[in-house]
C-alpha cells in the first residue's frame, strides 16, 4: 500500500465515520425533539392543572366559611341552651317556692 491509497483509504474511512456521526446526531435529535402536538398537550394539562387548583383553593374557602358558620351557630344554641336551662332551674325554684306557700298557707288556714 503506496502514500497515496493509504491517504484515500484514510479519507474513506474518516468519511464514514462522520457520516455515522452524523446519522447518529439526526436520530437523536429527531426522537428526543418535541413536537408540536406534544406541547399543545402539555399546554392542556398545565391549563387542567391550573383550574384544579383553582377549584381546590375555593372549596377550602368554601369549607373553612361554612366551618366557621356552623362553629358560630354551633356556639349559639348552646348559648340558647345554657340561658334555656338557667330559665328552667328559675322556674323550678319559683315553683318549689309557691309550693312551699301554698303548704304553710294550708298549714296555717
Amino acid at each position: 500500500m503506496n502514500r497515496t491509497e493509504f491517504v484515500i483509504a484514510t479519507a474513506i474511512i474518516l468519511f464514514v465515520f462522520f457520516a455515522l456521526g452524523w446519522l447518529a446526531s439526526w436520530l437523536i435529535n429527531r426522537m428526543s425533539r418535541v413536537t408540536q402536538a406534544d406541547m399543545g398537550e402539555l399546554e392542556q394539562m398545565a391549563q387542567a392543572l391550573h383550574e384544579a387548583e383553582e377549584t381546590r383553593d375555593q372549596a377550602l374557602i368554601y369549607f373553612e366559611n361554612r366551618e366557621a358558620e356552623l362553629v358560630n351557630q354551633i356556639n349559639q344554641t348552646e348559648a340558647e341552651l345554657r340561658a334555656a336551662m338557667d330559665g328552667l332551674r328559675d322556674a323550678r325554684h319559683e315553683a318549689e317556692e309557691l309550693r312551699a306557700y301554698i303548704e304553710r298557707l294550708q298549714e296555717k288556714g
